[in-house]
């Protein structure tokens, strides 16, 4: 494209993508997260161009849209309309919005979980609400944001994703309450360990259609409830017994789906104190019991990521692993001790290569701050 062309940015963002240690799916049902940005990131460069139209342009990719303020509607392309959504937006907000040029560069696997769609959506709002001055508080970014996956990409998520994109301090992970957006930043002290991600290469393509297949369930689940317990308004509010009361009235399915999340949220508390008090071992052991769950109780996992979970159960020098993100592919990621990285990488993805033919893709994660401005 022709403005790509000695491109010379106003400003550039960088916006990461995040991980979450635990609390999978319990964000859209207003439960608790524990999730934190990584030094992963997708890099945005963004100029005025003094017109109502808009050029964007990926360097990953080699695609390009082009478009007017003044005619802001869903795409029939899935990426771009998270480019729209969010400009349809900031639209709602304020009229301060012009047109702009924007490069795309990203570190960011795509479909390995770490919510690459996030990154874009908040880094996008973040550098416009810069370049334009349109005065946007971090919370309203981190809003407009989850408003444009649901409304022009049609996945129904939680909040954690943008919130851990835009709020994160580098060396903390983020007690996040879904319901509240009550925070807790929490010092990730690891000592001898690191967080390793293993990235199937299975791209979670069933994700999105399956997300909201089990936001749905979940909701039948709190209907049931809500025949006892009118004062109900999410699993948030949910416990064993008041589940357990209404089993006769619901399939197995929503049962399982319900008491996942039931039991998910417990977790999430109990790996929070874990990790103030620096317990790794009984955080480990919270890690598998969210996938066990994930894997049979909530069914989003994949037979890769069941693999490399079940490999790492009998390795000493890693305290837990689970599968990360919305499911179907996507990464592990695995608490391990620093020296034996390189060599269980090495194994890991032999064994892996000779079950599933599919080369196995590493990174180690490190917490790291939100979306930010990057000094030109």
């Amino acid at each position: 494209m022709s403005f790509f062309i000695n491109f010379t940015p106003d400003l550039v963002v960088e916006s990461p993508g995040r991980i979450n240690l635990i609390g999978e799916h319990t964000d859209y049902n207003l439960g608790f997260v524990l999730p934190t940005a990584i030094d992963k990131k997708i890099t945005l460069k963004l100029r005025k161009n003094n017109s109502s139209n808009c050029n964007v342009y990926s360097l990953d990719n080699e695609k390009s849209v082009t478009f007017s303020l003044d005619k802001i509607e869903p795409s029939k392309q899935s990426w771009e309309n998270y480019i729209l959504g969010v400009l349809h937006e900031i639209q709602l907000l304020t009229d301060k919005l012009s047109g702009f040029d924007c490069v795309l560069n990203s570190s960011l696997p795509i479909g390995s979980g770490l919510s690459s769609s996030a990154a874009l959506e908040c880094g996008l709002a973040f550098g416009l609400n810069e370049l334009f001055n349109l005065g946007l508080s971090k919370t309203q970014i981190v809003n407009l944001s989850r408003a444009a996956e649901h409304n022009y990409v049609g996945t129904k998520c939680g909040i954690m994703d943008q919130y851990a994109s835009v709020m994160s301090k580098s060396g903390y992970v983020i007690k996040l309450d879904c319901r509240s957006l009550a925070s807790e930043y929490i010092p990730l002290n690891l000592g001898d360990y690191k967080l390793l991600l293993l990235n199937t290469n299975i791209s979670h393509s069933l994700a999105d259609s399956e997300y909201n297949t089990r936001l749905q369930e979940c909701l039948t689940g709190v209907e049931a409830m809500k025949t006892l317990y009118p004062y109900m308004a999410s699993l948030r509010d949910a416990d064993q017994e008041m589940l357990t009361a209404v089993k006769d009235t619901i399939s197995t399915t929503v049962f399982n789906r319900c008491n996942y999340i039931i039991e998910e949220n417990d977790r999430v508390l109990k790996a929070s104190e874990a990790l103030t008090q620096g317990d790794l071992t009984s955080f480990g052991v919270l890690m598998y019991g969210s996938h066990d769950g994930l894997q049979h109780k909530y069914e989003v996992s994949c037979p890769e990521l069941d693999f490399m979970v079940e490999y790492s159960r009998t390795k000493e020098f890693i305290l837990g692993s689970r599968m990360m993100g919305g499911g179907f592919g996507g990464c592990t990621i695995n608490l391990i001790h620093k020296d034996a990285i390189e060599k269980y990488i090495t194994e890991v993805a032999s064994a892996y290569k000779t079950k599933f033919n599919i080369e196995l893709d590493a990174y180690i994660a490190m917490p790291d701050h939100g979306t930010m401005l990057k000094t030109l």
